[in-house]
């Protein structure tokens, strides 16, 4: 299938080159030359223009830094849909609301464009191996099209509902993820003021209730070692976190957790912390009470 990339960053980068990989005709665009470059060197065609490029594909593929960048992209006087044709499908795979995709999705309809919102979970490491995890919003019929496609990037992948249900699939996700995070390095440190050794912790918080994915990840592989690269950036936990919020003031939705943790994010982010994984959070509260959480099995 000739498909269509727009958005050559971390993410699109590697996502791109896994579809040149598994033989499918690739036309790209980004705001960086350097990035078209090096896609055409590895066997891409370079389209000039948003525009430019859907006119020549059969799928497109849009992979953002937010909202308003999509909607650029979207609709510019070079964008996708002043030069795509009728029957083209649009897989926008960056992180937005569920009311920015379903506004997309009502204008390419009237080009007889379809749109599908399909965000990822796995990070760079994911999208490299090809192994993301993609939530797909949209007709089944159009995602049936392009799954052929999402499996050139993900192993899991699902059709959870109508367009804006990829985005909300992944907010709520990443909303407990953020949660369970600040709550983590709460807990730890809280731990360690009153006595307790990592280790001990690690082991039996492990095995009991208090347990989540951001406690198994995060602790033995960043916090106790005080390896702090993403990983999954603190900066992007944010962006997420606003996201959740956005979703919850369009539904009426008292969000006081997803506040909270949205503070503790803005805090790390305001000691510079922005570009280190979610588990640096920790930090802000070692700082506030000298303890810290670090632990070397060798030593």
């Amino acid at each position: 299938m000739r498909v269509g990339f727009i958005g050559l960053g971390n993410m699109g980068r590697p996502m791109a080159l896994n579809l040149i990989k598994k033989g499918h005709e690739l036309v790209v665009n980004d705001v960086i030359p350097a990035a078209i470059d090096e896609l055409v060197k590895a066997g891409a065609r370079a389209g000039a223009t948003p525009a430019a490029v859907a006119g020549q594909v059969e799928a497109l593929i849009t992979m953002l830094p937010n909202a308003a960048i999509v909607a650029s992209v979207m609709t510019g006087e070079n964008g996708v849909l002043a030069g795509a044709r009728p029957g083209l499908v649009v897989v926008d795979m960056s992180s937005v609301g569920p009311g920015d995709s379903r506004k997309m999705a009502a204008l390419a309809a009237q080009k007889q464009i379809a749109y599908l919102d399909a965000p990822v979970s796995g990070g760079v490491t994911g999208a490299a191996a090809g192994k993301l995890t993609i939530m797909a919003g949209g007709s089944r019929e159009d995602f049936l099209k392009v799954k052929p496609v999402l499996e050139c990037l993900g192993e899991k992948i699902y059709h959870v509902g109508d367009v804006g249900a990829g985005d909300a699939v992944k907010i709520v996700n990443n909303l407990l993820l953020g949660i369970n995070m600040a709550a983590v390095a709460e807990a730890l440190v809280l731990g360690i003021k009153a006595g307790l050794k990592p280790e001990v912790m690690l082991e039996i918080i492990g095995n009991s209730s208090g347990q989540s994915y951001a406690f198994k990840a995060k602790v033995p592989n960043f916090i106790l070692p005080g390896r702090f690269e993403p990983g999954f950036a603190i900066d992007l936990q944010a962006k997420d976190l606003d996201l959740a919020l956005q979703t919850a003031r369009e539904n009426d939705v008292p969000l006081m957790l997803g506040s909270l943790a949205r503070q503790v994010f803005a805090l790390a982010r305001a000691r510079g912390l922005g570009g280190q994984d979610i588990a640096a959070v920790i930090k802000v509260w070692e700082e506030a009470t000298g303890a810290e959480v670090r632990y070397d099995p060798q030593g």
